[in-house]
């Protein structure tokens, strides 16, 4: 499968093929979230500090302020680690945590 979505991305600009790689992200940002709270045996009645609407509006979007993510994982019994890194090189040395609770 990943033969094909390569020679797929040959025949896209290199913009279009970012913008569907970001897409992608945030689509399997919704699905994490959802595994995580199902890994802790809870539903989304019992998140405590949210309603189960809120949970499940939180866990279909496709864009989260870093807040609510940390207060969602928090309530998981889960920390957050945000890390920088440089794109165009593999060098593990610049890469820096900005943010872990």
């Amino acid at each position: 499968m990943k033969d094909a979505i390569e020679m797929m991305e040959t025949y896209m600009k290199p913009e279009t093929v970012k913008r569907a790689r970001i897409k992608a992200e945030r689509e399997s940002l919704t699905i994490k979230l959802a595994q995580l709270r199902e890994k802790q045996n809870l539903t989304q009645t019992q998140i405590a500090g949210f309603s189960q609407t809120a949970v499940s509006k939180l866990e279909k979007r496709k864009d989260l302020k870093i807040s609510t993510l940390i207060e969602y994982l928090d309530s998981l019994g889960m920390g957050v680690e945000i890390r920088a890194y440089p794109k165009k090189t593999s060098d593990v040395h610049s890469e820096a945590v900005l943010l872990k609770l």
